[in-house]
């Protein structure tokens, strides 16, 4: 119980640090090199808006207005967030309903795999965490190293992208650890339900085969015939007598 306790609050952890990341501007942040080395505005780009920090103190920010006019690699990372995060949501749910100090289905068989489920899904969702950040990383660093661009279109990964990696990397611990305690519940439980199981007794011999018929002498039978209605009689005699 401690152990999926520990696993279901790192994986709750990693969803509140995906939730932030995702409603963050700081995921882009003005690179000061070349002639932006003293500047007075310092800009900053997120996957729903882009804010403006002025030296005097003033903090602007924006939302886009047109999804269709951004660029395609912003729109699959905010949907790649969006799925992070429903996942975690669905991810809570279930992991709460299959953990041992629950009291949904109680002692049934459904609880472990309930929990694996959960534990699955904090996997899955780290996982989109992880590859949005690393995108987003590496269109950063390779627009900050083309000589072809100008320096005032340059940025510097925001504190959102490192915030992204930590949600991630807790997510993907959490669920680890709901898996390891998950498959360890159900080996325990099915080693349990093998001891204790009642052993059956080999079948019987008279059901696979049937007895064999009594022995009685041809001298007792012949007696003991009994007389048929379709016997034939001559002269009051009755022909099974003689045979």
């Amino acid at each position: 119980m401690a152990v999926q306790l520990l696993g279901f609050f790192l994986g709750l952890l990693g969803f509140v640090g995906t939730l932030v990341a995702t409603l963050l501007p700081h995921w882009r942040s003005t690179a000061y090199v070349g002639s932006n080395i003293i500047t007075a505005t310092s800009y900053m780009k997120g996957l729903w808006m882009e804010c403006v920090w002025h030296s005097t103190g003033i903090y602007q920010c924006e939302l886009y207005r047109s999804l269709l006019a951004l660029p395609r690699d912003l729109q699959a990372a905010r949907a790649l967030m969006v799925l992070s995060c429903v996942t975690s949501i669905l991810a809570s749910l279930v992991s709460v309903m299959g953990m041992k100090c629950t009291r949904f289905a109680r002692g049934s068989l459904i609880k472990s795999p309930l929990a694996l489920s959960g534990a699955i899904c904090f996997l899955c969702a780290g996982l989109l965490c992880l590859v949005t950040v690393s995108w987003t990383t590496n269109d950063v660093i390779m627009d900050f190293y083309d000589p072809f661009l100008p320096s005032g279109l340059k940025y510097e990964i925001g504190l959102a992208v490192y915030l992204g990696y930590a949600s991630a990397c807790l997510s993907l611990t959490g669920g680890l650890v709901l898996c390891w305690s998950s498959s360890g519940n159900r080996s325990r439980s099915s080693l349990h339900m093998r001891r204790h199981q009642p052993s059956s007794p080999p079948p019987a011999f008279n059901h696979i085969y049937p007895p064999a018929p009594l022995y009685k002498p041809p001298e007792a039978l012949k007696d003991n015939h009994a007389p048929s209605l379709c016997s034939l009689n001559s002269n009051g005699y009755r022909l099974n007598n003689y045979v």
